[in-house]
């Protein structure tokens, strides 16, 4: 980590230049970098870090987070500063300026946070821990602004938490499974007398309910022939929808696909799912490898980073994508592609992924060929795509058998009252059960 403020000052200016910022946005930044600079030299300061950056921000600017009123010239200036802290740190220029800074108050903040540290240790993915976070810092809130410590949680208590926060269904459940995960945490290492898990009461969420979004092969095609494939962004938007749509890989794992992935001469693909740390494997199909071969020759900028989709964005040029850009290029060509009804639809990256699977079932692919595309660990979550077969399904219904046996009879029943069954005006055959 670069500490020295001129050091790092310079390390950043060559960063600027290396992904081609305009001149003038390149000036507007190196201007406040070096007065950062110069207040630091007034006060014999050469080392920075993120409480003396933040420090300065407060005094010179007014917050070192984006908070309402603030001028666009102190939005420029906190940005600026914010580059700095975020190179240091992370080795690259944070992705935007953040309106909310989640702090964790309190003795149950500290454990909170200890949580956080052990979830590290054990290896759990920085996803996971970025998801638990924003869980456990409304909860903490809520925590500290009642009064409230951990051992004065009850079953009202918690419920009390879920009713502020008004979440959905989904919402509550995962919600819920990150309070348990820190209760038993909490438990585990004698931090509290007792698990407060039992407290979470169970809810009514049932996974896979839902029927999963997906599109027809014509739609899928007519997106992917939306893409201007000219030019070098088309290039790159080609191959992003032909590792969506062929493959149903997740934008995760569109974004951090990577040149030793690729076996050119086994014609395979392989890797750890993004999201499960699963291995798959696919076909290096001929559409998907032409697509890569034509976006390295003529589209993708130059760039030392080993992921195979880089940036073409001059603030970010030759920089790996986010999983919230897949989904942004995705939206756009099911708008080009004039897709019926996609905005009332999901419509991201992995409607692709549930299309995949749904029309592969269609041809009559097995579940466990198609669990195997997805990643799937479990056919239980590949049997999802059952319910959108309406084709499948409806062999499934049994026929009814004949009655014949002297114990059933059938008694035809005059109308119906109308007053009482308004939608059953018609005459009805039904059959009881008799004694002989």
């Amino acid at each position: 980590m670069i500490t020295d403020l001129k050091t790092l000052i310079d390390t950043c200016k060559q960063e600027l230049h290396d992904r081609e910022y305009h001149a003038h946005h390149a000036d507007i930044l190196i201007k406040e970098w070096d007065a950062v600079l110069q207040w630091f030299s007034h006060r014999g300061v050469s080392e920075f870090g993120q409480d003396i950056g933040y420090k300065y921000c407060d005094e010179e600017i007014g917050s070192h987070i984006i908070v309402k009123g603030m001028s666009s010239r102190q939005k420029k200036r906190l940005r600026a500063v914010r580059m700095l802290l975020s190179y240091q740190q992370a080795g690259d220029f944070e992705f935007r300026t953040p309106r909310v800074e989640r702090t964790y108050d309190g003795e149950t903040g500290q454990l909170i946070l200890q949580f956080f540290q052990h979830e590290r240790m054990i290896g759990r993915s920085e996803k996971t821990i970025a998801c638990r976070q924003i869980a456990l810092y409304h909860f903490n809130q809520y925590l500290t602004g009642h009064s409230l410590g951990f051992p004065d949680l009850d079953i009202d208590a918690i419920e009390g938490f879920f009713k502020a926060m008004d979440y959905s269904l989904s919402a509550r459940h995962t919600c819920a499974n990150h309070l348990r995960q820190l209760f038993h945490y909490l438990y585990d290492y004698g931090y509290t007398h007792t698990d407060y898990a039992l407290f979470v009461l169970k809810d009514q969420y049932r996974d896979q309910c839902k029927i999963p979004t997906t599109y027809t092969e014509d739609e899928i095609s007519r997106v992917l022939s939306a893409v201007e494939r000219s030019s070098a962004i088309g290039k790159r938007d080609y191959l992003i929808l032909l590792l969506a749509a062929e493959y149903g890989w997740r934008s995760g794992d569109v974004v951090s696909f990577r040149f030793s992935q690729i076996d050119w001469d086994s014609n395979r693909i392989s890797f750890r799912q993004d999201k499960t740390d699963v291995p798959v494997e696919y076909p290096l199909l001929s559409s998907v490898g032409n697509a890569i071969i034509d976006y390295l020759k003529h589209g993708r900028p130059k760039s030392d980073a080993p992921e195979v989709i880089v940036s073409a964005e001059v603030g970010k040029h030759g920089t790996p994508l986010k999983p919230p850009t897949i989904h942004s290029i995705v939206c756009r060509y099911m708008r080009e592609a004039g897709i019926s009804h996609w905005k009332e639809k999901k419509h991201g990256p992995h409607s692709l992924r549930h299309s995949l699977a749904s029309n592969m079932l269609k041809n009559n692919v097995s579940m466990p060929v198609i669990g195997t595309v997805l990643g799937h660990q479990r056919t239980e979550t590949t049997k999802i795509y059952l319910k959108v077969d309406i084709g499948k399904l409806a062999l499934c219904p049994l026929p009814m058998p004949a009655l014949a046996t002297s114990h059933y009879k059938e008694v035809t029943l005059g109308w119906i009252d109308q007053n009482l069954y308004p939608a059953l005006q018609k005459r009805l055959t039904v059959t009881l059960i008799t004694k002989p």
